[in-house]
């Protein structure tokens, strides 16, 4: 394995994020109301329009679906196609079994306290660090060896270079990881800089930063996205469970690294596998009910929680319920 290890990090404001913000909080919307709510929304913007498609069949009233994006996305033009969930698809939910097939990959590892890899946590605490100063469109990229930050990349809309620099400079100096300051590769705003960016500069898309969303590049993931979904759907609710359950093993074995498989097949209640690898160890995974009915009640997952899912990643923020 390479001693390299990278991540990145996009701001709220990134063209792909705003899709997936949008996408949630419409589902949010659903679930205010209507608890049962069956909701898969996907959302494309870009240069004055913001185009909101997919599948809701659910009690809520009036979701205010423009003021929505208006909020989130700003002043932009909004085309609506939803229609209700295919029957083929409903019926199987409505049996209790899962939405779709799908794999899903839980992932946990002793690194940080957010029980993740470092280059993720790293990539986007800075990303978070800039992002108070410069609430814009934004990435930001690091680079590890041997556990030591040896570059740093960030773009940020609005942001002269120097100033730009100068405060990742001294976002580095705070970081015990970090080599001498001068032995740090900086790009920053590496194209030049830049003061057109979110919808105005680019087209986004719901569910396009997977990568971001998950574990970063070193781990792999099963493909399906979260956002815009309700938990009917095991690629979301099934994900959030994987996670769930290498945090537990974790902490229960002590371990250094766990991983969690879990595949699905439509219609069907149960798993096809449930696998754990604990510091290379493989098993089953036992005493967990991982129908989808069981991991929605084991997360609590029917709430209007989505929207805050939605920015710097689904995984290792403390307050949600698949991190406990």
């Amino acid at each position: 394995m390479s001693k390299y290890k990278t991540a990145e990090s996009v701001s709220p404001k990134h063209p792909d994020k705003i899709c997936d913000r949008v996408s949630d909080a419409i589902l949010d919307e659903h679930l205010k109301q209507d608890v049962h709510a069956r909701v898969a929304i996907d959302v494309a913007g870009g240069h004055g329009t913001v185009f909101v498609t997919g599948e809701v069949t659910s009690k809520a009233k009036d979701i205010d679906i423009t003021g929505i994006v208006h909020r989130i996305a700003g002043d932009v033009e909004v085309v609506e196609r939803i229609a209700a969930q295919s029957t083929g698809i409903a019926q199987g939910v409505d049996m209790g079994g899962a939405g779709d097939q799908g794999i899903m990959v839980g992932y946990a590892c002793d690194d940080t306290d957010e029980l993740l890899p470092l280059e993720v946590v790293l990539a986007r605490r800075l990303n978070q660090h800039l992002y108070d100063v410069w609430p814009f469109d934004g990435k930001t990229q690091v680079t590890l060896t041997d556990d030591k930050i040896v570059s740093v990349v960030a773009s940020f809309q609005n942001a002269p270079s120097n100033k730009l620099k100068t405060k990742v400079v001294a976002w580095l100096k705070k970081q015990s990881l970090a080599k001498s300051d001068d032995s740090v590769e900086l790009h920053i705003n590496p194209a030049g800089d830049w003061q057109q960016g979110g919808f105005d500069a680019d087209a986004g898309l719901t569910g396009r930063k997977l990568v971001v969303d998950n574990y970063g590049p070193r781990i792999p993931i099963g493909g399906g996205a979260f956002s815009g979904k309700d938990p009917s759907k095991v690629d979301r609710s099934a994900a959030y469970a994987a996670r769930r359950i290498a945090v537990d093993y974790l902490k229960k074995e002590g371990a250094k690294e766990v991983f969690v498989y879990l595949a699905y097949a439509i219609g069907h209640d149960q798993p096809l596998e449930a696998t754990v690898v604990v510091d290379g160890h493989e098993e089953r995974v036992k005493e967990y009910d991982l129908s989808p009915k069981g991991i929605i009640k084991l997360l609590d997952l029917k709430r209007p929680i989505y929207e805050k899912t939605a920015q710097y990643g689904h995984f290792g923020h403390p307050e949600f319920a698949w991190e406990k």
